[in-house]
């Protein structure tokens, strides 16, 4: 009997992480302070080559919602054996998967994203917590059926559907927000290069953002925000290259190396932009990401609404 309890706690435990796991990435409106958003989760799946924009949202809240009903499952001792632990099983293996790449492709730096930004973690112990929790599903597996519960396919059914539903009725996809943001009128100020030209620290801004077309992020090191629009250029970045991005940053140089470890962008052409000239060029919001023709502003957006599609035919106009 003390060793059924001892199993049964464990297996709580087990479930406790795993809906931790959902609800940090998950950009939940209530205690935001311990979600963040869900845009990184997002881009994941495109970073990876699985997933379109359109449809990594959907594919990032459905798999939020496993976590919570793998996890809610766990507690309540449902269908143990014949599914929930097959099912953690599972998606540890292909979170264990992309780490594996993650390391691969972009060494152990900066945060995996298993738990948002409210808990960091290297890709690397992450992995390691990973095969902690598969060793423990596979002792649970062998020695743990759980109790008996009269209930269970009632429960099992009403748990998957209130799991899967809750990050789309919390955090609602927004399948239109960036269908017309190039159709606004044009802004149609000059941004007063020569200034980023005479104060620009680190690198040399090229004299050709004068000419032509880009997109220059403002972007503040510390401002998460920031982080999130970068990681989301990149992707763009890689997948086209065509597209001609440029990042001023802001703050101190002894956060540089943290900033580029969380978003590898490193590769994308970049200076540092301090005080007055900063504030003068990008305002006081972070960030600012402005679609410059020939110096001209033509379209300020910021990154929810920064779409590639639309930014490939803006730069083909």
């Amino acid at each position: 009997m003390t060793k059924k309890i001892l199993f049964t706690i464990l297996t709580i435990l087990l479930g406790m992480v795993f809906i931790v796991s959902g609800f940090t990435k998950g950009g939940f409106p209530f205690l935001q302070h311990y979600s963040s958003p869900i845009e990184p989760f997002e881009f994941t799946f495109v970073d990876l080559g699985l997933s379109n924009w359109k449809l990594a949202p959907f594919i990032a809240r459905l798999l939020i919602g496993f976590e919570f009903f793998i996890g809610f499952m766990l507690i309540f001792h449902i269908k143990l054996k014949k599914v929930t632990y097959k099912l953690g099983i599972a998606l540890l293996t292909i979170f264990s998967i992309y780490l594996i790449l993650l390391m691969a492709f972009s060494g152990n730096k900066g945060n995996c994203g298993c738990f948002g930004t409210v808990f960091t973690m290297t890709p690397f112990w992450a992995l390691v917590k990973n095969l902690i929790m598969l060793f423990i599903f596979i002792v649970l597996y062998k020695y743990h059926e759980g109790w008996n519960n009269t209930f269970a396919t009632i429960l099992f059914w009403l748990t998957l559907g209130t799991c899967l539903a809750l990050p789309f009725i919390c955090n609602p996809v927004e399948l239109d927000y960036s269908a017309s943001y190039l159709n606004k009128p044009e802004d149609n100020y000059k941004l007063e290069l020569d200034s980023l030209y005479a104060h620009a620290t680190l690198n040399a801004p090229p004299k050709t953002l004068s000419q032509g077309k880009h997109i220059i992020a403002f972007m503040s090191l510390t401002c998460p925000h920031c982080r999130i629009a970068s990681k989301k250029m990149r992707i763009m970045h890689e997948r086209n290259p065509g597209i001609s991005f440029y990042f001023v940053l802001n703050g101190k140089e002894e956060n540089l190396q943290p900033f580029f470890d969380d978003t590898h962008t490193e590769t994308i052409p970049h200076c540092m932009l301090k005080g007055r000239p900063f504030v003068y060029l990008a305002g006081t919001a972070m960030p600012t990401i402005l679609l410059i023709n020939n110096s001209i502003v033509e379209h300020d957006v910021d990154y929810m609404t920064l779409d590639q599609t639309q930014v490939e035919e803006w730069m083909k106009k």
